[in-house]
């Protein structure tokens, strides 16, 4: 998913869309331990697809943090 596209996403969808990443993350890393995982680099995927989302949660909190307030 590109950070565009998330970026167009409300505070709430971006939890939604980081909790279900962080499900199939989870899920992945069984599957991984338990050598059923047919596609490896979908973890690698799913990582930084969760690094994207913290990356723009983080952002629109410092951006709150620092607007004045008048």
């Amino acid at each position: 998913m590109k950070a565009l596209e998330l970026r167009e996403l409300t505070d709430e969808e971006l939890a939604v869309k980081l909790e279900d990443m962080k499900r199939d993350f989870l899920n992945f890393r069984f599957a991984q331990t338990t050598q059923q995982l047919e596609k490896p680099h979908e973890l690698r995927k799913i990582r930084r697809n969760i690094a994207r989302l913290n990356t723009i949660v983080s952002e629109r909190k410092n951006a709150k943090d620092v607007q004045p307030s008048s």
